[in-house]
């Protein structure tokens, strides 16, 4: 249940992250990025609150065939939200070191599009806790 809030928190602050800054829209790492955060926002809070429902009126959710759907998912949305970091943190370190482009133009949020990708990054390292802890589960069933 930790890791499925944690995955809402740091996807929601990365999707925030990425809006306060001007200009991502132009970029389509960055724009990639948000779509594969939104959707682990809107994957992981079900979750979550599935988990918290079972936790308070004490049901086992653990059937083999709801983990495997469960567990299928997880890691599709995990290599979703691997490929948008990498791209995104391409994107960032070649506008932020190699061309200095975020010198030249101060308006754009690159700072912004920087702590987006951390917390996308975290967001991911959760996720990836995630799907490999169900994993080991499902495998325990059989």
């Amino acid at each position: 249940m930790a890791l499925r809030v944690s995955q809402c928190v740091f996807a929601a602050a990365s999707v925030f992250a990425m809006f306060s800054a001007y200009g991502f829209s132009n970029y389509s790492a960055y724009f990639y990025l948000n779509f594969a955060s939104v959707l682990q926002f809107l994957w992981s809070l079900p979750l979550a609150c599935l988990d918290i429902f079972s936790l308070r009126n004490e049901k086992d959710l653990q059937a083999p065939a709801r983990l495997l759907l469960i567990v299928i998912i997880d890691w599709a949305v995990a290599v979703l939200m691997f490929s948008g970091v990498c791209a995104a943190a391409c994107l960032t370190i070649f506008l932020m070191k190699d061309v200095n482009f975020c010198e030249g133009f101060s308006w754009l949020g690159c700072n912004q599009f920087a702590l987006s990708v951390t917390l996308a990054f975290i967001t991911w390292s959760l996720q990836a806790a995630s799907s490999f802890s169900g994993l080991w589960l499902l495998v325990s069933f059989f």
